[in-house]
């Protein structure tokens, strides 16, 4: 839902998405009280939980890409609204956790979304139907994630630029 909320602010869609429809939080509400009572258990499945955020990611990807393409923005932006979308969730859970987001980490997760709203735009560019195109950028944004993972791939930390002489 906060990336959902940001979404929606940025592009004046008020009152946002989970305000007029409860069916949203009440599942993350139900979501969050089944975490707290389980915690301890759901501590064992990291790759289940790892698993399922990835599908989160690409989901809310196209999610947010679908809200751009409705309000008839730039494919630019469609592309970062399905960024933002899927993303500044886990920014607001890690923050309220204490912990540096992933975003600002060295992991490779809002890049997984660019790459997927790139892969969405350019099928439909070459004309195929919208739902393959929104599945294909879905799994290649869970795919592209879960490979990251798997052969911990990350993007550069240490870059290290020139001062200017001028």
């Amino acid at each position: 839902m906060g990336g959902g909320t940001l979404r929606d602010i940025l592009i004046g869609k008020v009152p946002v998405s989970w305000m007029l429809d409860l069916s949203s939080t009440i599942v993350v509400l139900i979501t969050t009280i089944l975490v707290l009572i389980f915690k301890s258990e759901i501590k064992n499945y990291h790759k289940t939980l790892l698993f399922f955020d990835a599908i989160g990611l690409g989901f809310f990807t196209v999610v947010g890409i679908q809200t751009g393409i409705e309000f008839k923005m730039n494919p630019l932006i469609c592309v970062a609204l399905g960024t933002i979308t899927a993303c500044f969730g886990g920014v607001i859970r890690d923050v309220s956790l204490s912990n540096i987001p992933l975003v600002f980490q060295k992991e490779i997760y809002a890049t997984t979304c660019i790459f997927g709203g790139v892969i969405f735009f350019i099928l439909v560019k070459l004309d195929l139907p919208i739902m393959l195109s929104k599945v294909s950028c879905l799994i290649s944004v869970v795919l592209f994630r879960l490979l990251s993972v798997r052969y911990n791939l990350h993007l550069p930390t240490n870059l290290k630029f020139k001062k200017s002489t001028e």
